[in-house]
């Protein structure tokens, strides 16, 4: 592969991610994209109705973006700077 087309290939890929990033309806093709999870795997979480999607003509998957955001950043871990913020705020809210 010569340095014309990594090029091609570099911009083709960076076409997909913007156009990705600015729908707000996303295919599944999208979703790839925009989560870097494989096809297998957003099947596999529509099967099991963990990941929310619409199926209007009973084919094709269709995300929201927003829901797919919110999935994404579901079960958040807290730091310990936050934890120990916490602690300060709650004991000086008990006396």
């Amino acid at each position: 592969m010569d340095a014309n087309e990594v090029i091609i290939e570099k911009l083709n890929k960076l076409e997909t991610l913007l156009v990705s990033s600015v729908k707000q309806i996303l295919t599944v093709e999208d979703l790839i994209n925009y989560t870097g999870f494989s096809r297998s795997y957003i099947y596999k979480l529509v099967h099991k109705n963990i990941l929310p999607y619409s199926k209007p003509n009973g084919k094709t998957l269709f995300f929201q973006k927003n829901e797919i955001d919110s999935f994404l950043l579901q079960n958040k871990s807290v730091s310990n700077a936050q934890l120990t913020q916490k602690a300060f705020d709650y004991v000086a809210k008990s006396k």
